[in-house]
C-alpha cells in the first residue's frame, strides 16, 4: 500500500470570506531559523499568526542524560548557539548546587565567568542587530556589528580554543587561566566599543526609515508580556524591570554596578533601544571585570573528586594519576536531589532544572528556554500588523531556534 506524501508547507490555502491562509517558512530567510508561521490574512493585514516549531529538534536534553555530568555541557552549549557560554554557565551552576560546592568556587573563576557571560551578551546582540537590520534592507549595520563580534570570538577562542563552543566553563571553575596576551586584546575591545556603539546608533537610532519600520510595530503591553511568559529585553521594553542578575544574583553580580534598561512603549523600536543599552551596560561590567583580573588566583576548585588534577602533577604523583583516570573514564557522582538554576541570557531568563539520582550522569535535564516563551508572544503581537511587519516582529523578539526546538 502506497501512501501519498502530505505537504509540510501548503503555500496558499483559500479561506472563508475575504481572508486566506498563507504559509511563511520554514525556509524563509527572515524567520531567523526554521520557523513556519501560518498566517491568516485579509489583504495585507494579519488576522492570525500560528508559529509552527519543531523543525530543528535535536533532543539535546535527552542526549545530556546519557553523558557524564562533565560531558553533558558539550551538547548543552549547542542549544543556544549564539550564547553558548550562558548555557554552559547555567548548567554548571546547577550542578555545583547539587554538589554543594557553590561557595568554594575560586573568586577569579567567578570573575572570568562574568567576563564571558557579558562578552557573550554583546556578541549575541551583535548577531541580533546585524540580522534584524538585514531583514529591513540595511546592509552596512551587519558589517559594523559582526566586526565587533569577531573581536569577541577571538577572545573566546584564545581562552577556550574554539570560536563558538569552547567548553570553557567547567563544574568547579573554568578550564585554565586566561592565556598570555588575552588582557591586551580585552583592553583593545573595551577601548574600541564606545566608538563602535556611536557608529551603530548614528546609523539607526534617528534613521527615519528604521523608525517607520519599528515604531508602533508589534506592541506588547506589560500584562501581555507577563501572561505569555516573556523575559529579557522583550519584557523590559514593555516596562517590567526584571533581570535575573538583579533578582537572583549569581557569580557575584551583586558586587557589580550596572543598570537594567527599560522602556515603556513595548514596540519593536523599544526592544531595539533596550538591547543597545544592554550592550553598553555589559561594557560597563567588562570595565569592572578588567580591574579585578589583575589579582591572580586559582581558577578551579581544589577537589580531585570533582576536578581533574593539574596535568603537570600526573607524571609526579600516582594519586593524581588515579584521580585523573577516574574523572576521565567514569566522571564524578552527584548526590541525589534536584535544583532549578536561572541566569540572564541575552534572550531572557534561561533556566535549567537538573535532577540527580546519585549517579555519574544527570537523571533529568530540562530547560526553560527564553526564546520559546518569547516566540509564543508572536500570536498576540502579530495580528493587526502588515505582512511586511512580520519579519520585523520576529526579529525584535530575537528567537534562537536551537533552544526553541531543543
Amino acid at each position: 500500500m502506497t501512501l501519498s506524501p502530505t505537504p509540510l508547507t501548503p503555500e496558499i490555502v483559500s479561506h472563508e470570506g475575504n481572508s486566506m491562509v498563507l504559509s511563511m517558512g520554514p525556509q524563509h530567510p527572515s524567520t531567523h531559523g526554521v520557523l513556519q508561521v501560518l498566517l491568516e490574512i485579509e489583504g495585507e493585514s494579519i488576522v492570525k499568526a500560528d508559529p509552527e516549531i519543531g523543525y530543528l529538534h535535536t533532543g539535546i536534553e535527552k542526549s545530556a542524560e546519557n553523558l557524564f555530568w562533565s560531558q553533558a555541557q558539550t551538547v548543552i552549549e549547542r542549544m543556544d548557539y549564539l550564547a553558548p557560554e550562558s548555557n554552559a554557565l547555567c548548567y554548571v551552576l546547577a550542578v555545583e548546587q547539587l554538589l554543594g560546592i557553590t561557595e568554594r568556587i575560586p573568586t577569579r573563576a567567578q570573575v572570568i565567568r562574568v567576563l564571558f557571560a557579558e562578552l557573550t551578551r554583546i556578541a549575541s546582540h551583535c548577531v541580533w542587530l546585524g540580522t534584524h537590520c538585514l531583514d529591513m534592507g540595511a546592509l552596512s549595520v551587519f558589517f559594523y556589528a559582526f566586526d565587533l563580534r569577531e573581536n569577541i570570538l577571538d577572545l573566546q577562542e584564545a581562552a577556550g580554543g574554539a570560536r563558538m563552543h569552547p567548553n570553557y566553563m567547567r563544574v568547579g571553575g573554568v578550564n585554565g587561566d586566561l592565556p598570555d596576551g588575552f588582557l591586551a586584546k580585552l583592553d583593545a575591545l573595551i577601548e574600541k566599543f564606545p566608538g563602535r556603539m556611536r557608529d551603530l546608533r548614528g546609523l539607526l537610532q534617528a534613521n527615519p526609515i528604521f523608525q517607520d519600520r519599528t515604531i508602533g510595530i508589534a506592541h506588547l503591553s506589560p500584562d501581555e508580556a507577563l501572561a505569555w511568559g516573556v523575559t529579557g529585553p522583550s519584557l523590559r521594553a514593555s516596562g517590567v524591570p526584571y533581570d535575573v542578575r538583579r533578582a537572583f544574583p549569581y557569580c557575584g553580580y551583586e558586587t557589580y554596578a550596572f543598570d537594567v534598561p527599560t522602556r515603556t512603549d513595548g514596540d519593536a523600536y523599544a526592544r531595539f533601544c533596550v538591547r543597545l543599552e544592554e550592550m553598553e551596560q555589559a561594557h560597563r561590567v567588562l570595565e569592572q571585570v578588567r580591574a579585578r583580573l589583575d589579582a591572580p588566583g586559582p581558577v578551579m576548585i581544589d577537589d580531585t573528586k570533582v576536578a581533574a588534577p593539574p596535568k603537570e602533577t600526573i607524571a609526579l604523583s600516582m594519586e593524581a594519576l588515579i584521580h585523573h583516570f577516574k574523572i576521565v573514564s567514569e566522571g564524578f557522582r552527584v548526590p541525589p536531589g534536584d535544583v532549578y538554576q536561572a541566569v540572564e541570557s541575552p534572550r531572557g531568563e534561561l533556566g535549567y532544572y537538573v535532577v540527580s539520582d546519585g549517579g555519574n550522569r544527570p537523571y533529568r535535564v530540562r530547560t526553560r528556554p527564553p526564546s520559546l516563551y518569547n516566540l509564543q508572544a508572536l500570536k498576540g503581537v502579530a495580528p493587526g500588523n502588515l505582512i511586511a511587519d512580520l519579519v520585523v516582529t520576529i526579529g525584535s523578539l530575537d528567537p534562537v531556534f536551537g533552544e526553541v526546538d531543543r
